[in-house]
């Protein structure tokens, strides 16, 4: 089981990438890396921004760098029960979310790690812990 402490979600791990949002580099430089980590779902999501910009050369290489650099956690099937439980939950009560944030969301829960973004949307999960580093 990793030891990631820290999962940064799609757009947190962009910003991380990009370095352009300040307190995120401020906050990310006072944690070891070894607490860091991306899903699996977030480097799929990366992986594709870069294809659909295959001209963009520097970004494929600060993403590629950026990847061997912080723990990718694989979506295990304890991720997938908490995806289900939690897909219901939010199908019953009619807060749906989009199917990769709630994979993201799951994972979190699953690893017991603290999901780091700056969306909204993962407000909807009750037992998810999160920050802001924005």
């Amino acid at each position: 089981m990793p030891t990631v402490r820290y999962l940064l979600d799609t757009n947190m791990a962009s910003y991380v990438i990009k370095g352009t949002v300040a307190p995120v580099r401020e906050r990310l430089l006072t944690l070891p890396m070894s607490q860091v980590g991306i899903s699996t779902v977030t480097e799929a999501e990366l992986r594709f921004g870069v294809a659909k910009k295959p001209e963009a050369k520097h970004l494929k290489t600060v993403v590629e760098e950026f990847l061997l650099r912080i723990e990718v956690v694989p979506w295990a099937s304890e991720a997938a029960k908490q995806y289900a439980s939690l897909r219901a939950v939010l199908k019953r009560e009619g807060t749906p979310m989009g199917n990769l944030d709630l994979m993201i969301a799951a994972q979190a829960l699953a690893t017991d790690a603290i999901l780091v973004t700056h969306d909204q949307v993962f407000q909807k999960v009750r037992r998810l812990k999160t920050e802001d580093w924005c």
